[in-house]
């Protein structure tokens, strides 16, 4: 799936929608009265974190989810009005943040008082470690047309992060509890059942590691880094590259130049590609790749079907590690 829009444009589309959306809830809400069947109602802006809600929700959750679907790329979204009436009737929401769904955070504050927010970077702590690493992060926020403030040069993709994940799972089930507290022993089970799973995780990432010393990994867009990392491999991508496909911006000819020297060179033992943001300069990186014999291993941002978190991850896991031994 290509994304050829610009920040702004999602921003302007965003605005619109929910403009449109205000309208057609005041016509619809007091004919379409909400069930009360004992569980906490959340809203998950992704497949990533409603699985997540589900694990340490378990059957004291009903979860919704905005973007469902592995084919489809989150940052191109665009809200309906069935998306703002499902979060206006959420108790709790759980988003990504960091500039990754800006239109979940519209969605949120157009829901006004009474959900309570879970927001994934904020949650997940690598933030302030990033701000602690590169001193200027902690300064260089920018904010765009959409409302939503950016730190130049954060990876926002939390939930490739293990322990970023860890905290994320600790705070929502701090709201879950908040929000149900006789449920709260079911909840800390759940959470621990999960942290346990968190450190197979790691340990088979661990593993890995112990193979991959001194080598460097491509990407054509930031998504799978903390994995990567995670394993031992430094990404090398040129970040004119990967900025510009992140954005959906024009992708320099020099970038791309540097991108595909990199792809022959032999600094680098696997190529991440995210199939969920694929265009032309990354099909090419792609078929470049394949051509020189590095390995490619396919990323998305969203759950794959029939798939948790874990199993997820786990998979993830194992494509890496047969690629680097290939």
């Amino acid at each position: 799936m290509s994304r050829f829009t610009n920040s702004r444009s999602h921003a302007l589309t965003a605005g619109v929608v929910l403009a449109a959306t205000a309208l057609t809830l005041a016509g619809c809400t007091t004919t379409a009265p909400v069930e009360d069947d004992g569980k906490i109602s959340v809203v998950a802006s992704t497949s990533v974190y409603g699985n997540l809600v589900a694990t340490l929700g378990g059957d004291a959750v009903s979860v919704t989810n905005l973007i469902d679907n592995a084919a489809q790329d989150p940052h191109s979204y665009e809200a309906t009005a069935r998306d703002q009436l499902a979060v206006s009737r959420a108790e709790l929401m759980v988003l990504n943040g960091g500039g990754y769904d800006p239109f979940a955070e519209a969605l949120y504050e157009a829901a006004g008082a009474g959900t309570v927010l879970v927001n994934a970077v904020d949650a997940s702590g690598l933030l302030d470690d990033d701000a602690e690493d590169s001193a200027e992060h902690a300064t260089d926020e920018h904010t765009t047309d959409d409302g939503h403030d950016h730190v130049e040069g954060f990876n926002e993709h939390v939930w490739y992060s293990i322990h970023g994940v860890e905290h994320i799972a600790e705070h929502i089930t701090e709201e879950l509890t908040a929000l149900s507290p006789d449920d709260s022993k079911a909840f800390d089970a759940n959470l621990a059942n999960f942290l346990t799973e968190l450190e197979g995780l790691e340990a088979q990432a661990d593993l890995i590691a112990e193979s991959t010393s001194g080598l460097g990994a491509a990407v054509t867009e930031p998504v799978a880094v903390y994995l990567l990392e995670a394993i031992g491999l430094q990404n090398e991508t040129p970040t004119d590259f990967t900025q510009a496909i992140e954005e959906g911006t024009d992708v320099s000819p020099t970038a791309l130049n540097d991108v595909l020297e990199l792809i022959q060179s032999d600094r680098v033992a696997v190529l991440a590609y995210n199939e969920q943001t694929a265009s032309p300069e990354t099909e090419r990186v792609r078929l470049t790749a394949v051509e020189a014999g590095l390995p490619v291993v396919s990323f998305t941002e969203t759950l794959p079907d029939d798939s948790s978190y874990v199993e997820w991850m786990r998979s993830n896991l194992a494509a890496l590690a047969e690629a680097i031994a290939e």
